[in-house]
Protein backbone atom coordinates (compact mmCIF):
# COMPACT_ATOMS: atom_id res chain seq x y z
CA UNK A 1 0.00 0.00 0.00
CA UNK A 2 1.84 3.56 -1.28
CA UNK A 3 0.30 6.68 -0.89
CA UNK A 4 -2.11 7.32 -3.14
CA UNK A 5 -2.81 10.92 -5.20
CA UNK A 6 -6.52 12.20 -6.01
CA UNK A 7 -7.90 14.34 -8.27
CA UNK A 8 -11.04 16.19 -6.89
CA UNK A 9 -12.97 17.82 -9.81
CA UNK A 10 -14.82 21.06 -8.81
CA UNK A 11 -16.63 22.28 -11.71
CA UNK A 12 -19.77 24.00 -12.55
CA UNK A 13 -22.32 21.41 -14.94
CA UNK A 14 -24.30 21.94 -17.86
CA UNK A 15 -28.09 21.66 -16.87
CA UNK A 16 -29.52 18.51 -18.28
CA UNK A 17 -27.11 18.31 -20.96
CA UNK A 18 -25.47 14.97 -21.61
CA UNK A 19 -23.19 15.67 -24.50
CA UNK A 20 -22.20 19.50 -23.43
CA UNK A 21 -21.04 17.97 -19.63
CA UNK A 22 -19.38 14.93 -21.68
CA UNK A 23 -17.29 17.34 -23.84
CA UNK A 24 -16.62 19.49 -20.70
CA UNK A 25 -14.93 16.46 -18.73
CA UNK A 26 -13.12 15.32 -21.49
CA UNK A 27 -11.24 18.31 -22.84
CA UNK A 28 -10.78 19.90 -19.03
CA UNK A 29 -9.37 16.26 -16.91
CA UNK A 30 -7.30 14.51 -20.38
CA UNK A 31 -4.31 16.13 -19.65
CA UNK A 32 -4.50 14.87 -15.75
CA UNK A 33 -1.35 13.48 -15.18
CA UNK A 34 0.66 11.86 -11.64
CA UNK A 35 -2.87 11.00 -10.38
CA UNK A 36 -4.06 7.79 -9.22
CA UNK A 37 -8.00 8.54 -8.56
CA UNK A 38 -10.12 11.33 -10.20
CA UNK A 39 -13.17 11.83 -8.69
CA UNK A 40 -15.94 13.57 -10.17
CA UNK A 41 -19.24 15.38 -9.33
CA UNK A 42 -22.67 13.63 -8.51
CA UNK A 43 -24.68 13.41 -11.68
CA UNK A 44 -22.23 15.04 -13.64
CA UNK A 45 -23.59 14.87 -16.93
CA UNK A 46 -26.77 16.25 -16.05
CA UNK A 47 -27.34 18.01 -12.64
CA UNK A 48 -29.20 16.91 -9.89
CA UNK A 49 -32.24 16.82 -12.51
CA UNK A 50 -35.33 14.75 -11.74
CA UNK A 51 -35.63 14.38 -16.06
CA UNK A 52 -35.67 10.87 -15.70
CA UNK A 53 -36.52 10.57 -19.63
CA UNK A 54 -32.76 11.67 -20.05
CA UNK A 55 -31.37 8.61 -18.06
CA UNK A 56 -30.00 6.61 -20.86
CA UNK A 57 -28.17 9.30 -22.32
CA UNK A 58 -27.09 10.55 -19.51
CA UNK A 59 -25.63 7.11 -18.37
CA UNK A 60 -23.62 6.22 -21.63
CA UNK A 61 -22.37 9.70 -21.67
CA UNK A 62 -21.16 9.00 -18.17
CA UNK A 63 -20.11 5.14 -19.03
CA UNK A 64 -17.95 7.01 -21.69
CA UNK A 65 -16.52 9.65 -20.20
CA UNK A 66 -15.13 7.34 -17.35
CA UNK A 67 -13.90 5.06 -19.61
CA UNK A 68 -11.90 7.94 -22.17
CA UNK A 69 -10.28 9.38 -18.99
CA UNK A 70 -8.95 5.89 -17.46
CA UNK A 71 -7.76 5.31 -20.51
CA UNK A 72 -6.22 8.38 -21.52
CA UNK A 73 -5.01 8.98 -17.76
CA UNK A 74 -3.83 5.54 -15.80
CA UNK A 75 -6.54 6.70 -13.02
CA UNK A 76 -9.13 5.25 -11.56
CA UNK A 77 -12.45 7.85 -12.86
CA UNK A 78 -15.43 7.96 -10.75
CA UNK A 79 -18.69 9.99 -10.46
CA UNK A 80 -22.14 9.55 -10.22
CA UNK A 81 -24.78 9.88 -13.01
CA UNK A 82 -28.49 9.07 -13.68
CA UNK A 83 -28.73 5.51 -15.51
CA UNK A 84 -31.90 3.20 -16.58
CA UNK A 85 -30.57 0.09 -14.84
CA UNK A 86 -31.18 -3.22 -16.61
CA UNK A 87 -33.98 -4.50 -14.71
CA UNK A 88 -36.22 -1.27 -15.87
CA UNK A 89 -35.67 1.02 -12.42
CA UNK A 90 -33.58 4.38 -12.90
CA UNK A 91 -30.87 4.98 -10.11
CA UNK A 92 -28.46 7.77 -8.86
CA UNK A 93 -25.42 5.23 -10.29
CA UNK A 94 -22.24 5.79 -9.18
CA UNK A 95 -19.55 4.59 -11.89
CA UNK A 96 -15.89 3.50 -11.04
CA UNK A 97 -13.82 2.64 -13.64
CA UNK A 98 -10.40 1.43 -13.74
CA UNK A 99 -7.82 1.68 -16.63
CA UNK A 100 -8.38 -2.02 -17.67
CA UNK A 101 -11.97 -4.04 -17.05
CA UNK A 102 -14.93 -3.31 -16.52
CA UNK A 103 -16.62 -0.69 -14.44
CA UNK A 104 -18.29 -1.31 -11.00
CA UNK A 105 -21.47 0.39 -9.66
CA UNK A 106 -22.91 2.06 -6.76
CA UNK A 107 -26.55 3.00 -6.68
CA UNK A 108 -27.31 5.56 -4.27
CA UNK A 109 -28.77 3.75 -0.69
CA UNK A 110 -30.42 7.45 0.17
CA UNK A 111 -32.68 9.54 -1.76
CA UNK A 112 -33.26 13.14 -0.89
CA UNK A 113 -36.96 13.18 -0.24
CA UNK A 114 -36.41 17.29 0.08
CA UNK A 115 -35.83 17.36 -3.39
CA UNK A 116 -38.65 14.42 -4.01
CA UNK A 117 -35.57 12.29 -5.69
CA UNK A 118 -37.40 9.37 -4.15
CA UNK A 119 -40.42 9.78 -6.52
CA UNK A 120 -38.19 9.10 -9.42
CA UNK A 121 -34.99 7.21 -8.56
CA UNK A 122 -35.10 3.67 -6.95
CA UNK A 123 -32.36 3.12 -3.95
CA UNK A 124 -29.75 1.13 -3.88
CA UNK A 125 -29.44 -1.65 -1.58
CA UNK A 126 -26.05 -2.69 -1.11
CA UNK A 127 -22.65 -1.01 -0.88
CA UNK A 128 -19.71 -1.09 -3.04
CA UNK A 129 -16.20 -1.50 -1.66
CA UNK A 130 -13.16 -1.38 -4.55
CA UNK A 131 -9.28 -2.26 -3.99
CA UNK A 132 -7.32 0.30 -6.78
CA UNK A 133 -3.61 0.54 -6.34
CA UNK A 134 -3.77 -1.43 -2.64
CA UNK A 135 -6.24 1.31 -1.34
CA UNK A 136 -9.69 -0.48 0.03
CA UNK A 137 -11.95 2.59 -1.50
CA UNK A 138 -15.96 3.20 -0.15
CA UNK A 139 -17.52 5.67 -2.84
CA UNK A 140 -21.28 6.84 -1.53
CA UNK A 141 -22.88 10.04 -3.31
CA UNK A 142 -24.14 12.95 -1.41
CA UNK A 143 -26.82 12.80 0.67
CA UNK A 144 -25.53 9.79 2.11
CA UNK A 145 -23.24 11.68 4.26
CA UNK A 146 -25.62 12.41 6.25
CA UNK A 147 -26.37 8.84 7.39
CA UNK A 148 -23.29 7.19 9.64
CA UNK A 149 -25.05 4.10 10.10
CA UNK A 150 -24.57 3.14 6.02
CA UNK A 151 -20.82 4.49 6.20
CA UNK A 152 -19.99 2.59 9.16
CA UNK A 153 -16.34 1.26 9.40
CA UNK A 154 -16.55 -2.65 10.44
CA UNK A 155 -14.49 -5.53 10.00
CA UNK A 156 -17.01 -6.97 7.74
CA UNK A 157 -16.90 -3.19 5.81
CA UNK A 158 -13.34 -2.34 6.22
CA UNK A 159 -11.62 0.52 3.98
CA UNK A 160 -9.12 3.23 3.88
CA UNK A 161 -10.87 6.08 1.87
CA UNK A 162 -14.57 7.03 2.26
CA UNK A 163 -15.20 9.02 -1.00
CA UNK A 164 -18.34 11.77 -1.45
CA UNK A 165 -19.48 12.76 -4.88
CA UNK A 166 -22.34 15.24 -4.48
CA UNK A 167 -24.77 18.48 -5.58
CA UNK A 168 -25.17 19.80 -2.39
CA UNK A 169 -26.41 23.62 -2.32
CA UNK A 170 -24.64 26.50 -0.49
CA UNK A 171 -27.34 26.89 1.75
CA UNK A 172 -26.26 23.56 3.62
CA UNK A 173 -22.66 24.15 3.32
CA UNK A 174 -22.28 23.73 7.11
CA UNK A 175 -23.35 20.39 7.15
CA UNK A 176 -21.95 19.37 3.85
CA UNK A 177 -18.23 20.55 5.74
CA UNK A 178 -19.09 19.79 9.72
CA UNK A 179 -20.29 15.56 8.22
CA UNK A 180 -17.18 15.08 6.23
CA UNK A 181 -14.70 15.74 9.03
CA UNK A 182 -16.99 13.57 11.00
CA UNK A 183 -17.36 10.88 8.87
CA UNK A 184 -12.96 11.04 9.15
CA UNK A 185 -12.88 10.90 12.74
CA UNK A 186 -15.70 8.22 13.45
CA UNK A 187 -13.87 5.61 10.79
CA UNK A 188 -10.69 6.35 11.21
CA UNK A 189 -10.21 6.91 7.84
CA UNK A 190 -9.37 9.14 4.57
CA UNK A 191 -12.56 11.43 3.46
CA UNK A 192 -12.47 12.85 0.40
CA UNK A 193 -15.69 14.80 -1.01
CA UNK A 194 -16.52 16.14 -4.41
CA UNK A 195 -19.06 19.13 -4.80
CA UNK A 196 -19.98 21.01 -7.86
CA UNK A 197 -20.04 25.37 -8.35
CA UNK A 198 -22.76 27.58 -10.21
CA UNK A 199 -26.42 27.31 -10.07
CA UNK A 200 -28.48 24.81 -12.08
CA UNK A 201 -31.82 24.80 -13.47
CA UNK A 202 -33.93 25.17 -9.89
CA UNK A 203 -31.89 28.14 -8.87
CA UNK A 204 -29.78 26.24 -6.64
CA UNK A 205 -26.08 27.80 -5.90
CA UNK A 206 -23.39 25.34 -5.30
CA UNK A 207 -19.82 26.66 -3.55
CA UNK A 208 -18.06 23.51 -3.84
CA UNK A 209 -16.03 22.88 -0.79
CA UNK A 210 -14.80 19.91 -2.60
CA UNK A 211 -11.63 18.79 0.09
CA UNK A 212 -9.60 15.75 1.15
CA UNK A 213 -9.54 15.22 5.00
CA UNK A 214 -7.61 13.05 6.80
CA UNK A 215 -7.65 10.57 9.81
CA UNK A 216 -8.00 12.76 12.43
CA UNK A 217 -10.34 15.07 10.82
CA UNK A 218 -7.48 17.85 9.57
CA UNK A 219 -8.74 19.19 6.13
CA UNK A 220 -5.57 18.73 4.49
CA UNK A 221 -6.58 20.11 0.87
CA UNK A 222 -9.06 22.54 -0.07
CA UNK A 223 -10.93 24.21 -2.94
CA UNK A 224 -11.70 27.60 -3.50
CA UNK A 225 -15.78 28.19 -2.69
CA UNK A 226 -17.25 29.36 -5.97
CA UNK A 227 -14.28 28.41 -8.45
CA UNK A 228 -13.41 25.85 -10.69
CA UNK A 229 -10.77 23.79 -9.34
CA UNK A 230 -9.09 20.42 -10.05
CA UNK A 231 -7.64 19.77 -6.26
CA UNK A 232 -4.93 17.29 -5.71
CA UNK A 233 -4.47 16.00 -2.60
CA UNK A 234 -1.84 12.81 -1.72
CA UNK A 235 -3.17 10.68 0.91
CA UNK A 236 -0.29 8.92 3.35
CA UNK A 237 -0.58 5.61 3.55
CA UNK A 238 2.09 5.02 6.76
CA UNK A 239 0.85 7.80 8.16
CA UNK A 240 -2.81 6.50 8.67
CA UNK A 241 -1.62 2.81 9.49
CA UNK A 242 0.47 4.16 12.08
CA UNK A 243 -2.59 6.27 13.44
CA UNK A 244 -4.64 3.36 13.36
CA UNK A 245 -2.15 1.40 15.04
CA UNK A 246 -1.79 4.20 18.00
CA UNK A 247 -5.46 4.87 18.68
CA UNK A 248 -6.92 1.20 18.55
CA UNK A 249 -10.38 3.04 18.69
CA UNK A 250 -11.79 0.47 16.04
CA UNK A 251 -11.48 -2.28 18.73
CA UNK A 252 -14.19 -0.88 21.37
CA UNK A 253 -16.85 -0.34 18.64
CA UNK A 254 -20.03 -1.61 18.76
CA UNK A 255 -20.66 -5.53 17.43
CA UNK A 256 -23.94 -4.95 16.65
CA UNK A 257 -25.24 -4.32 13.01
CA UNK A 258 -28.15 -2.53 11.39
CA UNK A 259 -30.07 -4.79 8.34
CA UNK A 260 -30.57 -2.87 5.44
Amino acid sequence: MQDLNITLAQTRLYWQDPQRNADLFLRGLSFAEGTDLIVLPEMFTTGFSMQTELAAEAGQAALHVCRELARKTGAAVCGSTMFAAEDGRTVNRLVFQEPDGAPSFYDKRHLFTLAGEEKHYAPGTAKLIVEWKGWRILPLVCYDLRFPVWSRRTSADNYDLLLYTANWPDRRGLAWRTLARARAVENQSYVAVVNRTGTDGNGMVYAGDSMAVDYGGRITAKAKPFAEELLPARLGAEALLRFRERFRFFDDGDTFTIGG
